[in-house]
């Protein structure tokens, strides 16, 4: 399950029209900041200029006990009578602490403290403006009304009209039949592209909530969506009410059409609940519980398919995540998920969490940490366990990994000043002596739907342990390094030689150096800093028998820098690779002196054996002398560009095993395209595109008369000549609106795949409506952007 850290308040989510920005507009009242948009941003085009005024903004909320004060007025003529009031005519200009309004004329009650505007009048405050034809306001308390009012929104750019605005107070107002719309009306038309109507808004900011009755949204003329009475919160408070609805469709369940509900529980707890129905399948509901403590938070998902009319039985998955801090050195830490059935992968994917889908964790750790005595470690225990989701269709079976019932252990580390050596070293270096060990048992067992033919499991019991001589200074480092593995098995089973028991101790030592040297230089006109970094690493370890052992989570490591300068070819405990090895290799980068920016680096890496290795990862390199060759580089050459390769060649045949090759473009105006070229011979030969790029011109600046993007993914298979993975999706940006459609292909095996359509209608300063098209383009277009926003075109 994906980590979903809660951030130190609960973020709110629900639906937060912006007409709630109206009401703080309209109320030139008091109180909360206007909510931005859904996504952060603004509208791209330019809402119109409902109201011009030259008054001063305000943008700063200043409370409203320092507001009162004394009333500043200017008119070509003032007729007062003192005590009673005033008559102001000619370019009245009025202001009240943070409120101005402006009028041809106006009448000033003082008895009453009341302002009234028989004709035209504008209404500014925090920067938002008003213009209605009749104002009545008791200054003081706040209570009056204005008719026929049209307002504008500074933070969010939108604005629109009511019939009347009722102040009810110095933090409450109504406002009737409403329409709103961060839209200009297209040119010829008299309409925005979307606008949301309300009979009836109601604003309470001490209560952090607006109502509203008879809201429908109208998008190029058409109602789409419509509620007779809903709430919303008025700040970035939280609080409860429905979520804009979602949709999407794939080829394995139908149309998916869901409608989401916020409960705001208390200030550290809140539950999501999103019933749904699936063409195909029927009804369902998903439910997403999240709570916030002191000392910890947590997280429940739960999807329920009472019943799947496909396959005619109860479908669900859960999915459990959190972490607590009973005390300061203690930290618990839970991670599980769980589902019905072996296809819910394939048929329910979106709601998996885990980045494998066929294997589920369940995950239970605490640890407490040691510090003291010139010592700092942790005690641990854990419980880990897997749930295996196989095929039933005659595909590939998942190889399980091995469940921990229980792991528990301890590790320790410790730091010595050695003094007596200062005197052989630069000065100001003083050498430590690092040590560190760790102590477990572990009791491995297979998951319930483990493939035919493992293991089924042991006990072991093993001790790592190491003690090194670091001597680092700015331009060098010597490691020298003493490392001892320990393990004890007990196995359910016997082992291929008869035996139920065995033990082993390998020792190792290593020595690891390097240098970096430093000149300035030139490359394509530029003047750089370029740098040599030579390492070698010298490891010796004994050969010790460990054919006939269990190997419950050792692997080889993949091929790459970090492995060629390992002491182990394996990871985990249970393989250790007999060695006298030298790897040796340079880097060579060339940097920007101001900023330190990388511009190209260059390096390779190779291995030297003294004698033939016999635990090795790759059987068929026991007598070769030296490893495969890796050549690896980067360069960033232009702000636009980026290219990478890295290059594993067989120096007895001179051919290439392993290759990856990499280039991206992105340019400021939404260009961008990546292409990935990927090769492992004898496995897999795979070419990745990915773009994002428009299809249409810009018309000018400012410009919402329409912009087409294109966007999408495409994964090939060279070896197998099919397209594996793909995504396609268009972007249609009008400025105050972005509409996205897509299709998803992902492969669930060699002859089938999960097909999904994607529809997202995005409302700048409203919401986005349909299937999260938004997030699927951002994680799998590398440099992808947003059209919508302040830095759309």
């Amino acid at each position: 399950m994906n980590s979903k850290n809660l951030p130190p308040t609960l973020p709110p989510t629900v639906l937060r029209p912006p007409l709630l920005g109206a009401a703080l507009l309209l109320s030139g009242v008091a109180a909360a900041t206007p909510v931005l948009p859904a996504n952060g941003s603004t509208a791209v085009c330019q809402a119109p200029e409902a109201v011009q005024t030259p008054l001063r903004s305000t943008r700063q909320w200043t409370p409203r006990s320092s507001l009162r004060g004394g009333l500043v007025l200017d008119a070509e003529k003032l007729e007062a009578q003192l005590g009673k009031g005033l008559q102001a005519l000619g370019d009245v200009r009025m202001r009240r602490g943070e409120t101005v309004l402006r009028a041809p004329a106006l009448n000033y009650d003082e008895t009453r403290d009341e302002v009234r505007v028989p004709g035209q009048v504008e209404l500014e405050h925090q920067g938002n403006s008003l213009r209605g034809k009749g104002l009545r306001l008791e200054i003081d308390k706040f209570l009056g009304e204005l008719l026929e009012p049209t307002f504008r929104l500074a933070l969010t750019g939108g604005s629109g009209t009511a019939e009347r605005i009722d102040f009810l107070g110095e933090e409450r107002l109504r406002a009737s039949r409403t329409r709103y719309s961060s839209c200009p009306p297209a040119q010829g038309s008299q309409a925005p592209d979307w606008e949301l109507h309300a009979q009836q808004l109601d604003f309470d900011l001490p209560a952090n909530e607006g109502r509203a009755k008879g809201a429908v949204l109208h998008f190029l003329g058409t109602p789409i969506l419509a509620a007779p009475e809903f709430s919303f919160p008025l700040t970035d408070e939280r609080k409860s009410g429905w979520l804009p609805p979602h949709f999407t469709a794939d080829n394995r369940s139908g149309i998916e059409v869901a409608v989401p509900y916020y409960f705001n529980l208390a200030p550290d707890r809140d539950l999501t609940l999103t019933p749904f129905v699936m063409t195909r399948r029927g009804f369902g509901a998903d439910a997403e519980l999240r709570a916030l403590q002191p000392w910890g938070q947590g997280q429940l998902n739960l999807s329920l398919l009472p019943h799947d009319r496909v396959l005619g039985e109860k479908r669900w998955i859960w999915q459990a995540a959190g972490e607590a801090n009973p005390w300061s050195s203690m930290r618990l830490k839970l991670q599980t998920e769980s589902a019905s059935d072996h296809e819910i992968w394939k048929d329910l994917r979106r709601r998996i969490d885990s980045p494998t889908p066929r294997l589920l964790v369940r995950d239970l750790h605490a640890e407490q940490t040691l510090d003291g005595w010139g010592l700092n470690g942790s005690l641990y225990a854990r419980a880990l366990g897997w749930q295996v989701l196989q095929t039933v269709d005659g595909g590939e079976p998942v190889t399980a990994p091995y469940q921990r019932e229980p792991q528990v252990g301890m590790r320790l580390r410790s730091r010595a000043e050695l003094p007596l050596l200062g005197g052989f070293l630069p000065a100001g270096q003083r050498p430590a002596l690092e040590g560190g060990v760790e102590l477990e048992f572990n009791r491995f067992s297979l998951p319930a739907a483990a493939a035919v033919g493992q293991d089924p499991g042991g006990q072991r019991v093993h001790a790592l342990a190491h003690v090194a001589l670091p001597v680092i200074t700015t331009a060098s480092w010597l490691v020298p390094k003493l490392s001892v593995n320990a393990a004890h098995y007990r196995t359910q089973q016997a082992m291929s030689d008869g035996r139920s028991s065995a033990r082993r101790v390998i020792p190792s030592f290593s020595v690891d150096t390097g240098m970096v040297f430093e000149r300035d230089t030139q490359l394509l006109g530029r003047s750089l800093l370029q740098t040599l970094e030579p390492r070698l690493l010298f490891v010796a370890t004994p050969y010790r028998a460990q054919e006939t052992l269990p190997q419950y989570d050792s692997a080889a490591l993949d091929f790459n820098v970090e492995s060629l300068y390992a002491s182990n070819a394996f990871s985990g405990v249970d393989r250790v690779s007999d060695a006298r090895q030298l790897s040796f290799g340079a880097t060579s980068r060339w940097l920007n002196p101001v900023d330190g920016e990388e511009v190209l680096r260059l390096g390779l890496v190779q291995r030297y054996q003294f004698r033939p290795q016999r635990i090795t990862a790759d059987p068929g390199s026991v007598n070769r002398r030296f490893s495969d060759l890796l050549l690896a580089g980067a360069a960033h050459l232009s702000s636009r560009w980026w290219l990478d390769a890295a290059l594993q060649v067989n120096p007895d045949t001179d051919r290439t095993e392993r290759s990856v090759l990499r280039a991206r473009y992105t340019a400021d105006d939404f260009r961008t395209v990546s292409l990935a070229y990927r090769l492992k011979r004898q496995q897999s030969e795979q070419l990745d595109l990915a773009w994002q790029w428009p299809l249409t011109r810009q018309r000018g600046q400012g410009d919402c008369a329409g912009r087409w993007f294109g966007a999408g993914r495409v994964q090939y298979s060279l070896q197998d000549s099919r397209v594996t993975d793909s995504l396609l999706g268009v972007e249609y940006n009008a400025g105050c609106w972005v509409l996205r459609m897509g299709v998803e292909r992902l492969s669930t095996g060699r002859e089938q795949a999960n097909t999904r359509f994607l529809v997202q209608l995005e409302l700048v300063g409203l919401s986005r409506l349909g299937s999260n098209a938004l997030s699927v383009l951002r994680e799998n277009v590398p440099g992808y952007r947003p059209v919508a926003g302040p830095s759309g075109p």
